[in-house]
């Protein structure tokens, strides 16, 4: 069976790994060179504790808040585009309690997944990804933290994730002497998991080459051929030459991130999707230490202690367009809010060229899109991830060749169906 995978991110590439494994004849077609995507440049972390979506209640009215402050950790850049009206009416219509409480089921069963997919790929040859699970800090400064980190408890214990516990001021302290915290407390994820994302994906691109399957880069797909409800071929241009390229396929992998509304449009297909712009500095032989990896709850941050001796600082989901110039005040927003719970940490604003950035693909109601479409019998999608793209990604995979192969799959994914707003 000769499978065409678009996309080369963690999404594309786990599914590959597990294709290949199935005896397919896989094809890997990215528009860039693999090397700079959204699973390079975010914190590592693999996460069954991130049970609650995108799209919860009180989101979209603080969004609106946080409109005209630049260094804001969620914004939507206002503009008129039918696609954001689109996704954003859907986006409202989400932002419930009752969506929050049915999601956390599905989010949890593949976070679990997935995350012991990662721990079976720590064995294989040539893995080095710096995969530690020692757990996640959730740090709160106010009462309002304090009130969401005991409800958050509270309902991770009743998801099974029984390893999460509240920690007093005095034991947060006490698992970070290194440096000063301001923090009342904070929830210690005993369940979560990281890694270096650099080391993942470059260890997961060598293993795919060395098992033959095909990594074309710097092809962007424009195009498809349809015979009845099947793809037949792919058609694509060269990002230099702009040569037209032709792929044949017995199975299509639409993995595409945060283009993927684009992709799914050449196929009659309406994903809901837009891009989250994120940001992250990452400090090689960083002054600073850190135990565990962190999230800031009030100052919507996060900060990774990796691979030995770097710590990554990221945040903020800023919903924007792929043209729209990156906006470095949100880095300083970042920082700032770092420096706010690690009082001893200074880092300046970086040069522009050393901040990374990159495009989440954000679903309408927080839920990454998995599943067939029902116009070509031979076309899956997995994408739309949000932010969990790198913790969900073997799971994701596994599930792609699971559908794929027409095996049982591991877990219910009807509450990712790709067409489930159409």
């Amino acid at each position: 069976m000769r499978i065409t995978i678009i996309g080369g991110g963690i999404i594309g590439l786990s599914s590959a790994l597990y294709l290949q494994r199935s005896g397919a004849e896989v094809t890997v077609i990215d528009k860039g060179d693999f090397s700079d995507n959204c699973s390079y440049g975010n914190c590592g972390y693999i996460c069954p504790s991130h049970f609650i979506p995108l799209a919860t209640p009180g989101i979209v009215k603080q969004g609106f808040k946080w409109m005209w402050n630049s260094k804001s950790p969620f914004y939507v850049q206002p503009r008129l585009d039918w696609n954001l009206i689109h996704w954003g009416l859907k986006f409202i219509r989400s932002a419930t309690k009752d969506h929050v409480k049915a999601a956390a089921v599905p989010l949890r069963d593949i976070a679990i997944i997935s995350k012991k997919e990662y721990e079976d790929w720590c064995h294989l040859p040539g893995f080095d990804f710096s995969y530690e699970h020692k757990g996640l800090l959730e740090i709160f400064q106010t009462e309002a933290g304090a009130e969401h980190a005991k409800h958050t408890v509270e309902k991770a214990q009743e998801l099974g994730l029984t390893d999460t516990r509240l920690l007093t001021r005095e034991e947060l302290l006490a698992m970070e002497p290194q440096t000063r915290i301001n923090g009342m407390g904070a929830i210690l994820f005993n369940c979560d998991a990281h890694c270096y994302p650099n080391k993942l994906m470059s260890s997961l691109f060598a293993y795919l080459k060395l098992q033959g399957v095909k990594l074309v880069a710097n092809e962007e797909v424009i195009g498809f051929e349809k015979t009845g409800d099947k793809i037949n071929k792919v058609y694509t241009v060269t990002a230099t030459a702009k040569e037209k390229r032709m792929h044949e396929a017995d199975e299509i992998v639409l993995a595409t991130g945060s283009w993927s509304r684009e992709t799914a449009k050449l196929l009659g297909t309406r994903l809901p999707m837009m891009p989250g712009r994120g940001y992250s500095v990452t400090l090689e032989n960083s002054p600073y230490k850190v135990n565990y990896p962190a999230i800031l709850l009030e100052g919507r941050a996060a900060i990774t202690p990796m691979d030995g001796n770097k710590i990554r600082f990221g945040g903020t989901m800023e919903i924007t367009s792929h043209k729209t110039p990156p906006r470095m005040n949100r880095v300083q927003g970042v920082l700032d809010a770092v420096k706010r719970f690690y009082p001893d940490f200074d880092v300046p604003l970086p040069a522009k060229e050393k901040i990374w950035y990159g495009y989440r693909p954000c679903s309408a109601d927080g839920l990454p899109y998995i599943g067939r479409i029902r116009k070509y019998h031979n076309v899956t999608v997995a994408t739309g991830h949000s932010m969990l793209g790198l913790s969900l990604g073997a799971g994701t995979g596994k599930l792609v060749e699971e559908i794929i192969s027409g095996k049982p799959v591991s877990m219910d994914i009807t509450p990712f169906a790709a067409e489930r707003f159409s």
